[in-house]
């Protein structure tokens, strides 16, 4: 028998007997036998269109009890409702299944993998372009750490009717009038004692020399002449690898002389025009980003600033205490000494390194060992306090840093880059953190989290762009109020529709267990 069953838009056919479902899908036995009888109830409704009327048969004159829906299906209807109750999930149910679960935290950490693969291909591509254009990008940051300390002054002039180059070539000049006037202070006394120091330092190595032939090291002079000697080469092929490091990461062309010149020319055009930079920036990318623009670049150059008298303050205060020490010591050049280390401590790694190793040795050559020993324990004391107390914790309240971010980040700028990358880490990882800040500000204005008076801006712009964003926040949030008001109100009209029968407008038993055998049935 062909029969074609239509539930819910869902076409069932079938070619076989009515009792014979083995050919089609595999059901349980109770399923087939409510499917069996719902197929005799629908196959007795169309022998009988006007079953609901009394007919009576031929030769047989009494009236035919009327037959009733429930007189058929009454059982069928019972035991489909269990059965539906059984496989159909109830709608007050007090756990989620564990499977829904799983399959969203696979999703979400799906699109976070994502996420984080484009995240570090664009950082390694970042990351290769600078390495790339190393030589050229360079002088320009050492010429915007320049600028950051030569600004201020020159700022005052402009207020005060100073053209802005010649305001930027006084400040300039001024720098090197500065530097200029402690290399006169400390000169004349290198000057005096330079020879004294160089008696003292040959017959420092004499006795040196004299000490390890004696107990307990007993070097013979041949002997002790090969170390001395295999010590000076190496010393010499370190010197030459640091000098070839500092001169390839810091020169154009290998000079260093070119890129203090090139340095010097982009501080003192960046001194003079640096203020028409945000509005031509503002005029190429439009209000709206350059408002942004505004804000963020503003926020990097006063954290640039603080990283750069964070680090003045550093080299003062090791110059200060090393500068005593040596005082204390009675170490000839004293002050010579201590102008050097604050010099020194601009540069990384090395500049301490050079400052205190000629401090042991000045202390070695004129007053002896045992007073060399305190001055190495001095230097190395300073150093220890400075590298891991001092500096990061100045340079963290400056740049609004955690120390671990600062040491991390000299760690890998210096793994990176060498000397001049561990340099500019510190403050390539401020400049990154400002980034994250300002996305941060502006989501939470976006969110509704909070107000734009609730946040600091430094510029107009800034505040312009605070406003903006705050107002679209309570827009988006309104939007989303709308909509969800909105799927509360079609809620009941989706669920007193959705899957009733058009002609009673209740959903039957047998209707949900047609749909059940259809679903069993494709996805066995």
């Amino acid at each position: 028998m062909h029969t074609v069953r239509i539930r819910h838009n869902v076409v069932v056919t079938s070619n076989t007997s009515p009792h014979d479902h083995s050919a089609t899908n595999p059901l349980p036995e109770e399923l087939g036998a409510l499917f069996d009888a719902e197929d005799n109830r629908m196959n007795q409704h169309v022998a009988s269109p006007a079953s609901s009327q009394p007919t009576a048969t031929p030769g047989n004159t009494e009236p035919v009890e009327p037959r009733t829906e429930s007189s058929t299906s009454s059982l069928p209807d019972e035991e489909a409702t269990a059965i539906f109750e059984e496989l159909e999930p109830s709608s007050e149910r007090t756990h989620i299944d564990r499977s829904e679960i799983i399959a969203d935290g696979v999703k979400v950490l799906a699109q976070w993998c994502i996420r984080i693969l484009i995240i570090a291909a664009t950082g390694f591509a970042g990351w290769y372009v600078i390495k790339q254009f190393w030589r050229g990008l360079l002088p320009v940051i050492l010429a915007l750490i320049v600028c950051t300390v030569l600004w201020g002054p020159t700022a005052w002039m402009r207020k005060r009717g100073v053209p802005s180059g010649l305001a930027a070539l006084v400040s300039i000049l001024a720098s090197f009038g500065f530097f200029g006037g402690l290399i006169w202070v400390i000169s004349p006394d290198i000057a005096r004692q330079s020879q004294t120091l160089y008696f003292q330092a040959f017959e420092g190595i004499q006795k040196v020399q004299l000490w390890l032939q004696g107990p307990p090291f007993n070097l013979d002079s041949d002997e002790l002449s090969n170390r001395i000697n295999t010590a000076v080469q190496w010393f010499q092929r370190q010197s030459g690898t640091i000098a070839g490091e500092i001169f390839s990461g810091i020169g154009i062309a290998t000079s260093a002389l070119v890129t203090i010149g090139v340095v010097l020319v982009l501080t003192f055009f960046f001194l003079k025009d640096g203020e028409g930079f945000l509005p031509w920036l503002r005029n190429i990318v439009g209000k709206r980003a350059g408002w942004h623009l505004t804000e963020l670049l503003t926020r990097s150059w006063i954290t640039l600033g603080g990283f750069v008298r964070a680090q003045a303050l550093v080299s003062l205060v090791d110059a200060i205490f090393i500068g005593a020490g040596l005082i204390l010591l009675g170490v000839p050049m004293a002050l010579a000494l201590a102008v050097l280390t604050f010099i020194a401590g601009f540069i990384p790694i090395i500049g301490a390194f050079v400052a205190g190793a000629l401090a042991v040795l000045v202390a070695l050559v004129s007053l002896g060992l045992t007073k060399a020993i305190i001055t190495l324990a001095i230097v190395l004391a300073v150093q220890q306090l400075e590298g891991n107390v001092l500096s990061p914790l100045l340079q963290s309240r400056a740049m609004n840093l955690h120390p671990v971010v600062v040491l991390v980040s000299v760690t890998v700028g210096g793994g990176l880059f060498g000397i001049m990358g561990a340099f500019l880490a510190v403050p390539t990882a401020a400049m990154i953190a400002v980034l994250f800040r300002y996305l941060q500000d502006m989501t939470a204005l976006r969110a509704g989290e909070k107000s734009a008076d609730e946040i600091t801006f430094v510029t107009t712009a800034g505040s312009i762009t605070g406003k903006f964003g705050e107002r679209r926040g309570k827009e988006l949030l309104e939007k989303r109020r709308r909509e969800q008001q909105e799927q509360k109100t079609d809620a009941p009209h989706h669920a007193s529709t959705e899957g009733t029968d058009t002609r009673t407008g209740a959903i039957s038993p047998l209707d949900k267990l047609n749909d059940l055998v259809h679903f069993f049935g494709k996805h066995k």
